[in-house]
């Protein structure tokens, strides 16, 4: 395994903020790069523009804040961040004051961001692959788009599965399940969110997400 494999998987772990798992085997897929050839569905398509996102920004020698820009772009035509943000919390989030909602999902959003610019950074190279077809989720009317991330001597590299559901501008990502085990982007920081809630409350949590997006931009 080459160093650049390495540093990918390590830029996985912190972007997803889980437990990477190892790739199964090789299965059948698609390379965004030649997405033409295998055109988006209304429920893939946003995976496919945070890809394409993540890959101009990984081949940008720019700023932080330039390729921010470029990452921001995908994540917002991407994700419900308010779903993501609530499934992060728990309960507690719909009990929340609406200006607390707005301060805090500003700043989760601005940590999302800021993850993901420091984890495909330039020179990361990674390869961004479609798996083709939609997977029914367990929940309601759902969709699943699977997908890997890998390096070129990793392909077809760690499985990426997003959760989508249907909102009134489109289909958006609710959750990102990493591994063959799927294990939940939202579960897995949803003890960390919800106890800095306790302990610290709205202002706590921003704090913490503040102080996140100040790492991320040193990396």
């Amino acid at each position: 395994m080459s160093m650049k494999t390495i540093s990918l998987r390590a830029g996985l772990v912190l972007g997803l903020g889980m437990t990477l798992l190892p790739a199964a085997g090789v299965a059948p897929f698609v390379p965004v790069a030649h997405a033409q050839s295998a055109p988006a569905t209304a429920e893939s398509a946003p995976v496919q523009a945070l890809y394409a996102a993540l890959d101009k920004a990984q081949h940008m020698h720019s700023s932080f804040a330039e390729r921010s820009q470029v990452v921001g772009a995908g994540v917002d035509q991407a994700f419900d961040l308010d779903a993501v943000l609530h499934a992060s919390i728990g309960v507690r989030y719909q009990a929340l004051a609406p200006a607390d909602k707005t301060k805090l999902l500003a700043a989760f959003r601005d940590f999302t961001i800021a993850r993901y610019v420091s984890s495909f950074k330039p020179g990361t190279d990674a390869r961004f692959t479609m798996k083709p077809g939609l997977e029914n989720s367990p929940v309601g009317g759902n969709k699943i788009v699977n997908t890997y991330i890998g390096a070129d001597d990793s392909m077809p590299g760690t499985p990426l599965s997003y959760i989508m559901h249907s909102t009134p501008s489109g289909w958006k990502i609710v959750d990102v399940l990493l591994g063959d085990s799927r294990i939940s982007q939202a579960a897995a920081q949803r003890s960390d969110f919800s106890s800095t809630l306790t302990s610290g409350g709205v202002a706590g949590l921003i704090n913490v997400l503040e102080r996140k997006v100040k790492t991320f931009s040193n990396d």
